[in-house]
C-alpha cells in the first residue's frame, strides 16, 4: 500500500513542480523571455493544441474542395455529369423504344401482315407511349362538409380574437 502511495506522491510532485523556462540572448546573456511551467501545464497545453489542430484540419477538409481528394467523396462536377448522363440515357431509351415500334410496324407492312393504307407513323408513336389515366379530382360530399366545418371554426376563431383585442 505504501509503495503505491509513494509512487503517486512522486508522480504528483513531478507533475506539479514549478519549473522556469528562460530564453536568453546568447551574446549578452540578457533574459528575453521567462515562463513558469509545470509538467501538467505542458501536457494540458499540448493536448488542447492537438485537439485544436485536429478540429481546424477537419473543418478545412470538410468544407473546402479538398474533400474531393479523400477516397469515397466524389467531385460536384462528377455528380452533375452523372445526373446529366442518366437523363440522356432515359431519353435515348424512350427514343429507342419508339424506333423499334416503328421498325416492327414497317416490317409488318413489308411482309404483308398489315394493310399499308392504315399505316401512320404518328399513330404508331402514340400507341407506343404510355397513356396517363385521368383521375377525378372533384371534391366528394364528405370533403365539402369538412371544408364548411373548418370555415365555421375559422370564423369563430377570428371573432374571438377580435373580441380579445378590443378588451
Amino acid at each position: 500500500m505504501s509503495g503505491k502511495r509513494l509512487k503517486r506522491k512522486k508522480l504528483h510532485n513531478k507533475l506539479f513542480t514549478k519549473n522556469r523556462l528562460v530564453i536568453l540572448n546568447e551574446d549578452t546573456f540578457e533574459e528575453t523571455f521567462s515562463l513558469k511551467l509545470t509538467l501538467m501545464n505542458v501536457f494540458v497545453v499540448a493536448t488542447l493544441g492537438a485537439i485544436f489542430l485536429i478540429a481546424v484540419t477537419t473543418f478545412i477538409i470538410a468544407f473546402t474542395p479538398l474533400r474531393e481528394y479523400i477516397p469515397g467523396y466524389s467531385s460536384s462536377q462528377l455528380k452533375k455529369d452523372a445526373t446529366e448522363l442518366a437523363l440522356k440515357s432515359d431519353s435515348l431509351t424512350a427514343a429507342l423504344k419508339k424506333n423499334e415500334a416503328y421498325i416492327q410496324s414497317i416490317q409488318k407492312v413489308l411482309t404483308g401482315k398489315l394493310d399499308y393504307t392504315k399505316f401512320n407513323k404518328d399513330s404508331i408513336l402514340a400507341a407506343s407511349t404510355d397513356t396517363i389515366q385521368k383521375v377525378d379530382l372533384s371534391p366528394s360530399e364528405e370533403e365539402l362538409e369538412l371544408r364548411a366545418e373548418v370555415e365555421k371554426e375559422e370564423k369563430k376563431g377570428q371573432q374571438t380574437a377580435s373580441k380579445k383585442k378590443k378588451k
